[in-house]
């Protein structure tokens, strides 16, 4: 991990990921105070840690670029991973309730995240109420999210949960400019199969059957999904609503 210090060419307002960090129709004088707030990045290399479970709170941070995943540490030793995350997300909201973080957030390929200084973001919230509302907005649609994953591993088959998981990351990559149906898995099919509450060997299954029954394409981590609409109807979802660039 590798801490540098941002320079004025850096800024939150001109960052093309602003849309999903900063609320819109800011002032001159409310940009100015919002480009105070990342004074800090820091790299990450494949494998290393942003933050443990456990630690103090001490920053919230948004991925610049790369994926990290948060994994939930049992006491038996296991690890349950909880999320997958993508530039312009937000990770560290969940050490706000008790001061101390609830996982660990893991680098899957080299990354670099932005450090916002909670106390700051406080110090400055309380200035700009468009940003303490942004900030809400943010993490009403992590707890959005949570509660239909929950739903998902409660109510849906393992060939759905899979479908589903593979049309969300469409959706989120889409939502940032890359392509809806093709792409690389920056995770293993083992951390695809903790999150969705899945063994191994049924994640490796389920995708041989995709292929075979032509919905996806997939050599190793790169994948094609080739019959959307096969998809959708598999996850119990509408093409006539599906959005190709929701969160």
């Amino acid at each position: 991990m590798n801490r540098i210090t941002t320079d004025s060419s850096n800024k939150c307002s001109t960052c093309v990921l602003g849309q999903f960090c900063l609320p819109v129709g800011l002032s001159n004088e409310d940009i100015d105070k919002v480009d105070t707030l990342v004074t800090e990045k820091i790299r990450l290399k494949k494998g290393d840690a942003l933050y443990r479970q456990g630690e103090p709170l001490t920053a919230v941070y948004g991925i610049k670029f790369g994926t990290l995943k948060t994994e939930y540490a049992l006491p038996d030793g296991r690890e349950q991973i909880t999320g997958f995350h993508l530039p312009g997300e937000m990770l560290g909201l969940d050490g706000i309730g008790d001061n101390h973080y609830q996982s660990n957030a893991i680098a899957l390929e080299d990354s670099e995240a932005c450090v916002v200084r909670f106390a700051d973001f406080e110090t400055l919230a309380r200035q700009i109420p468009s940003l303490q509302q942004q900030f809400h907005r943010i993490l009403s649609r992590e707890l959005t999210q949570d509660q239909r994953h929950l739903l998902s591993l409660g109510s849906l088959r393992a060939e759905e949960r899979l479908a589903s998981f593979l049309l969300n990351l469409s959706d989120r990559l889409a939502a940032r400019g890359y392509s809806p149906v093709e792409y690389h898995l920056r995770m293993s099919r083992e951390e695809i199969g903790s999150y969705l509450g899945i063994q191994l060997e049924t994640v490796s299954r389920l995708f041989s059957r995709f292929t075979d029954s032509g919905l996806i394409q997939i050599k190793q981590r790169h994948i094609k999904l080739v019959d959307m609409n096969g998809l959708l109807e598999l996850a119990g979802k509408s093409s006539a609503i599906h959005c190709p660039h929701s969160a």
